[in-house]
């Protein structure tokens, strides 16, 4: 499956940002999908996870009441809807693709097979 992300940008803190994820190839409904984000020095810090179907959600701590994943499976789309933004939300963002959808709480990068390119998230104070 091939990812494209897309939808970050510049926003004040307390704003809100729409990330989308776009897949082809595989069957996209196929996976559980993820997001995650990292800043410069850092390693890729999970954010979300969705399942399948998408009836079941998992969030980092430091996102949970802020942001929103969920799927299109009919249209191949993620999503995370980002609100309540904080300038340590900024960094680049990235989806992820698992072939593994038994287990909701999957959060380390090494468990995604897949990737897209990443779109930057910048928070200002």
């Amino acid at each position: 499956v091939q990812l494209q992300a897309s939808g970050g940008g510049l926003v004040q803190a307390g704003g809100s940002l729409r990330l989308s994820c776009a897949a082809s190839g595989r069957t996209f409904s196929s996976y559980a999908m993820g997001w995650f984000r990292r800043t410069p020095g850092m390693e890729r810090e999970f954010v979300a996870r969705i399942t399948r179907t998408g009836r079941n959600t998992y969030y980092a701590d430091f996102v949970k009441g802020r942001f929103t994943i969920s799927r299109d499976n009919a249209e191949n789309v993620l999503y995370l809807q980002m609100n309540s933004l904080k300038p340590g939300d900024t960094a680049v963002y990235y989806c992820a693709a698992d072939d593994n959808g038994l287990v909701l709480r999957r959060a380390r990068a090494n468990e995604y097979e897949y990737w897209g390119q990443g779109t930057q998230v910048t928070v200002s104070s």
